[in-house]
């Protein structure tokens, strides 16, 4: 019953669909959006293509030798997403001994990976510390030159 009440008035209180008038759709007035990354504020910073890449997980290490054989065996299957999903049952039947090799690579992978790291991060702190250090010496010759030529001026007064 209440079901059968609220229906009717949801219906009286909609508008009929014939009251509208049949036509094209009027475009609704959108806001200009800054379509530069520039123009945005608080969007992400840009990445440095220098900085080293993170190093694969298990599970990847593993998917690039099976999606290799995979394709061997059927060469007509296209799809990511079918070899992504046979190589995910595979590795969740696989026992940890099966997976020590693959957990092996991406442990060396990763010992690498933080090697270029610490370099990554020495090299960016050494030349922001360079940058400041030319940047403080040329203020301070700066101020030295204006210091001179403000003095030359109170001796000749």
């Amino acid at each position: 019953m209440k079901g059968a009440k609220a229906k009717n008035e949801a219906s009286s209180t909609l508008k009929k669909v014939e009251d509208k008038p049949i036509g094209k759709r009027k475009a609704a007035a959108k806001e200009v959006k800054p379509s530069s990354k520039k123009e945005k504020k608080g969007g992400k910073a840009a990445k440095d293509p220098n900085k080293p890449k993170r190093p694969a997980s298990a599970f990847f290490v593993f998917m690039e030798d099976f999606r290799k054989t995979y394709k061997e065996k059927n060469p007509n299957v296209k799809s990511v997403s079918v070899v992504g999903k046979a190589g995910g049952d595979i590795w969740k039947t696989m026992s940890e001994a099966d997976k020590a090799p693959f957990v092996a690579k991406a442990a060396k992978r990763k010992t690498e990976y933080e090697k270029n790291m610490t370099a990554y991060n020495n090299k960016q702190t050494s030349t922001a510390g360079d940058s400041a250090e030319e940047s403080d010496k040329s203020k301070s010759e700066v101020n030295d030159e204006d210091d001179d030529e403000s003095g030359e001026d109170d001796d000749q007064e």
